[in-house]
């Protein structure tokens, strides 16, 4: 007996409707796809609501130390150019050939209003004038203790220059870790709560957590990039400041040691 008129009896006929369903159940499967693909934006307000206790401190933490370092950016960048301006106007007057006796009239009247290449320059001329008038001071001791006085005065407007750069350092180096540690926190409060429900540990389950955690290690990101950035070019900034403020004292010391000796002859 052939089998192959009783296969050709067994098998049925394809339904008419099933290219219809085939194609219903593959454009089903590309919708569910497509909407896999496109994430929801995520809240981060709601990140740091439901992240734990111990996660939230260190976030306001970082949140805070972030916003001192922009306001120190801004201020510094501030003084640092107005620095810039005022050693600019002053080598112009200086170089000019006008009357340093005039100059140093002018700066001795605004004293407590002058900083940078100004201050330096009056209190070198102030303390040379101080020492023509001492008897039994050479020429070298009046040279020296101009020097000394520019010197000092040099290092008080430096100490200005390079304040609060110590902060954005420390906030550059440390806010990385600080996230990170607020990431552990995270972590293992999830975990922590997993272990003690009654509900198996999938990823469904542990990811919001880790989610939450992991905004920590971004704000500490966040915080600690342009604390560097700023730290880094602003220290650039004042080296070039006090290189010139060297400079000028230098060449300033050059002018009154022509002058001390021109007295002694």
């Amino acid at each position: 007996m052939s089998l192959f008129p009783f296969l050709l009896a067994t098998v049925q006929p394809l339904p008419e409707q099933a290219p219809a369903a085939a194609e219903a159940l593959a454009d089903t499967a590309v919708a569910a796809v497509a909407a896999g693909a496109s994430p929801e934006g995520m809240n981060y307000l709601a990140l740091f609501l439901q992240a734990s206790w111990p996660v939230k401190v260190v976030m306001l933490l970082l949140v805070a130390a972030s916003v001192a370092s922009w306001v120190i950016i801004f201020r510094k960048k501030a003084v640092l150019d107005r620095a810039q301006r005022e050693a600019d106007a002053f080598e112009e007057r200086f170089w000019s050939g006008g009357d340093l006796g005039r100059m140093y009239e002018d700066a001795h009247s605004r004293a407590k209003h002058i900083g940078g290449l100004e201050a330096i320059f009056e209190s070198g001329m102030r303390e040379f004038q101080r020492a023509r008038q001492r008897r039994g001071i050479d020429a070298r001791g009046q040279l020296e203790g101009a020097q000394r006085a520019m010197r000092a005065t040099s290092s008080r407007e430096l100490d200005g220059l390079e304040h609060n750069l110590e902060f954005l350092a420390n906030v550059g180096s440390i806010s990385p870790y600080v996230g990170l540690f607020g990431t552990v926190l995270g972590i293992m409060v999830s975990f922590h709560g997993l272990t003690t429900g009654t509900e198996a540990a999938t990823l469904e389950k542990v990811a919001p957590g880790i989610s939450e955690a992991l905004f920590a290690t971004a704000i500490g990101l966040f915080a600690a990039i342009p604390a560097v950035w700023a730290y880094n070019r602003f220290a650039t900034r004042v080296e070039r400041i006090a290189s010139r403020y060297d400079t000028f004292s230098e060449e300033f010391s050059s002018i009154l040691q022509r002058q001390a000796h021109l007295d002694d002859a």
